[in-house]
C-alpha cells in the first residue's frame, strides 16, 4: 500500500520541505534531496516521522515514488545529478512550474502553450510514469488542504492511467477528497499555465491560500 512506500523528494526549498514533513506525517520513509544535504540537518530535527536527507542520486535511488519540487528552472539538471537510470519504472510527481520571473510579478512562463515542463520531464524520463501533481496550488495547502469554501480536487495529468489511479489514492491519504484528471501529459501545459493566473488571483485576494476549482 502507498502509505509503506518509500518517497523520495527532489528540491529542499518550501515546496520540498512542505512535502517531505507532510508525507513523513502520514507515514511514509521519506527522504529529501539536496544539493546541499548538510544544510538540512537543523531543519530535519523539527520533523516527525520517517525522514533522512541525501544527495539527488541517493533520494532518487531511495524512494519507489519519487517527487520533482525543484525551482523550474533546476529541473532538469537536478534529474541529471539524480540519474535517469534511478527513475526507470517509478511513479514520478512532478509538482514543478515553468516561471518566468524576468520582468517581475506576476511570472509568465518560459515554456507553454507547444510545450511545457511536465512533457520535458517524461521525455527525458521515458521508462517513468510521470502525473503532473501539486504545481496548483500554495504550498502551505498541498496536505491536508483546508479551505472555506471546501477542498476542491487536485488536478492533474499523465500518459499512464495506472499511475494516475496510485496517484489518486496518495492525494486522499493525504487530505484531498479525490484528484480531478484533465488527461494526458499534454494537460501539463494548461495547468503550468494556470499558474500565473493563480498568482494574479492571490495579488487580487491578497492571499496565496486558495485553489481553483472546476464547477458545472
Amino acid at each position: 500500500m502507498a502509505a509503506k512506500e518509500k518517497v523520495g523528494i527532489l528540491g529542499s526549498g518550501v515546496v520540498g520541505k512542505q512535502l517531505a514533513s507532510g508525507f513523513a506525517k502520514h507515514g511514509y520513509d521519506v527522504m529529501i534531496g539536496s544539493r546541499d544535504p548538510a544544510k538540512l540537518e537543523a531543519w530535519k530535527k523539527q520533523v516527525k516521522g520517517k525522514l533522512a536527507t541525501g544527495t539527488f542520486a541517493d533520494t532518487a535511488t531511495f524512494g519507489s515514488i519519487v517527487i520533482l519540487a525543484t525551482i523550474g528552472t533546476g529541473t532538469d539538471s537536478a534529474i541529471d545529478l539524480a540519474g535517469v537510470g534511478n527513475f526507470a519504472g517509478k511513479l514520478v510527481l512532478d509538482a514543478t512550474n515553468p516561471l518566468d520571473f524576468s520582468h517581475g510579478m506576476p511570472p509568465g512562463l518560459w515554456v507553454g502553450t507547444t510545450d511545457s515542463l511536465g512533457e520535458r520531464v517524461q521525455r527525458k524520463l521515458p521508462n517513468a510514469k510521470v502525473v503532473k501533481c501539486f504545481n496548483t496550488v500554495g504550498n502551505t495547502r498541498m496536505i491536508d488542504p483546508k479551505f472555506s469554501e471546501g477542498t476542491p480536487p487536485m488536478l492533474i495529468c499523465g500518459n499512464d492511467a495506472a499511475a494516475k489511479k496510485e496517484t489518486a489514492e496518495i492525494l486522499r491519504e493525504l487530505g484531498w477528497p479525490a484528484a480531478f484528471d484533465v488527461g494526458d501529459m499534454s494537460g501539463a501545459r494548461w495547468l503550468e499555465a494556470l499558474v500565473p493566473l493563480w498568482v494574479r488571483a492571490a495579488q487580487a485576494l491578497n492571499t496565496y491560500e486558495h485553489a481553483f476549482k472546476v464547477v458545472r
